[in-house]
């Protein structure tokens, strides 16, 4: 094998992709001799050379039959492992521009599915389609619709009625949703006209439980993603119709409008302690049929399920602007544990979260992971290497664990033709870490460089963004947004 390397263009590889007979392709990558992790669940592959044509992956092979490729930029991967460019499919707060989206990139994190749609990260979207700032790929929401009362600041899409449902709906497919979010509070009639609208639009819709729906409803409406994990265990339980019946009794209190969430909180943990195994394999067979998928978001389930203290001392703190620091230790203060019985009543909850996690991966009801970063102690970018770790401890495998992030991410986005695994093709978003991650899934932060959208990112740059991030987040007239500040306040998922 020889490769000529030197600063060049993509000429040499000129046709091999449909559409690009005579194009210029930009650089030339290789990545030689890297074992491959390819993001289908296939177990790792060593010997693979995998080149890439600016930001198309142009041949994965044996590294024996590599041609001579001139103007090649090459990376050795000898000792190395190659994965592709991984997804955060739960994020907010891209427009924080000078924080968010290169943590996300310094991390491997080449993609997210942004979950609270608005005009300032519609902006952020469009900077990095144009080349404008350097961040993720973008797939994003609606603008949250709930109902008339509803745990969040604005600017909550609020509906009553099932015209209001659909006009929402209309509204946001303009603006340039690419599905819509559905929030807690939403009403039942509201929910079923919104997923008539949203079908008829072709757009999904996603999100919370609506509580005054169970999961099987909503899931026979089409709901795509079901986020968080609640109502898991009430689902699974042998009083879920008891505990269901006295949700869909109880009204929403403009007044206090957390106390129902309290109320629903506190069922589900007492619901730990009834889970019925018959009960919970038809509720996955159901799930998986109507291809509704769950997002667990363990990380931010963590977060929330532990003391108030836990995470005041991270070191990742200080990529963090001072508001949101703040924010955070106030929000937190509104979930967290505080007693040794609200600790010990906490844990078993995780615990039974993770159990059920495992148990829906063994049924075939699909995953993706998600960290639902920017609300307390959630970070962009590494916030995703914990919650691979959690889906291990879950139950799935690293290699299982890993693909919910690329290759079924893909799937469940409908862009599996061209993201989530390394095959001819497909975005040049790549990993190459430094250990196995199929040995020990925290080896997944053990990067050594990242490929986005076909630009390298190695160590010296990756050092350089994260200090970058450091400045930003330290300066002295660093203040976040109005909805990144609310967001961080609330200490709750969303």
């Amino acid at each position: 094998m020889r490769l000529l390397a030197a600063g060049g263009t993509g000429m040499a590889f000129t046709g091999l992709l449909p559409g690009t007979a005579g194009a210029d392709l930009g650089e030339i990558v290789v990545i030689a001799d890297v074992t491959l992790i390819d993001g289908t669940g296939a177990a790792p592959r060593p010997g693979v050379s995998v080149v890439l044509a600016g930001d198309r992956i142009v041949r994965v092979g044996g590294s024996a039959g590599l041609p001579d490729i001139v103007g090649a930029r090459v990376i050795d991967g000898r000792g190395k492992y190659l994965v592709p460019g991984l997804w955060d499919m739960h994020t907010h707060s891209a427009d924080l521009e000078d924080i968010v989206p290169p943590l996300h990139l310094v991390h491997g994190v080449t993609g997210v599915r942004e979950m609270w749609g608005y005009a300032e990260n519609r902006e952020t979207k469009a900077k990095v389609e144009r080349g404008e700032l350097l961040g993720p790929r973008m797939v994003l929401a609606s603008g949250i619709v709930d109902g008339p009362v509803t745990l969040l600041a604005p600017p909550v899409l609020h509906v009553s009625t099932a015209a209001e449902a659909r006009a929402v709906v209309r509204a946001e497919k303009a603006a340039g949703a690419e599905f819509v979010k559905i929030y807690s509070y939403l009403g039942p009639g509201a929910v079923r006209a919104l997923a008539g609208e949203a079908r008829a639009q072709g757009l999904r819709f996603s999100g919370h439980w609506p509580y005054k729906l169970s999961h099987l409803e909503v899931s026979d409406l089409g709901q795509h993603s079901l986020e968080h994990y609640f109502g898991v265990s009430i689902h699974c339980s042998s009083r879920r119709d008891e505990i269901l019946g006295r949700l869909a009794e109880t009204p929403y209190d403009p007044a206090t409008p957390r106390a129902f969430f309290d109320l629903a909180r506190r069922l589900e943990f007492e619901s730990v302690t009834t889970y019925d195994h018959g009960r919970a394999q038809a509720y996955f067979g159901r799930l998986r049929r109507n291809g509704t998928w769950h997002s667990p978001t363990l990380t931010i389930n963590r977060v929330v399920t532990q003391p108030a203290e836990t995470h005041q001392q991270d070191p990742r703190l200080k990529y963090m602007p001072a508001d949101v620091r703040e924010s955070w230790a106030k929000g937190i203060e509104r979930l967290a544990p505080k007693t040794p019985e609200d600790v010990a009543l906490h844990e078993r909850y995780y615990q039974e979260t993770l159990r059920l996690v495992g148990l829906a991966h063994e049924a075939g009801v699909g995953l993706v992971g998600g960290t639902d970063c920017l609300n307390p102690y959630t970070f962009p970018g590494s916030g995703l290497h914990e919650e691979l770790a959690f889906l291990v401890e879950a139950g799935l495998s690293p290699v299982q664990a890993l693909k919910t992030v690329t290759g079924d991410a893909a799937r469940f986005l409908g862009r599996e033709a061209t993201s989530g695994t390394v095959a001819v093709g497909k975005e040049a978003d790549l990993v190459l870490l430094d250990a196995n991650p199929a040995a020990d899934i925290r080896n997944v932060a053990k990067i050594d460089t990242v490929i986005t959208r076909g630009r390298v990112l190695d160590r010296a740059e990756r050092r350089r963004m994260l200090d970058a991030v450091e400045v930003a987040a330290n300066r002295p007239t660093a203040v976040t947004s109005a909805r990144v500040h609310a967001l961080a306040r609330r200490g709750c998922c969303c």
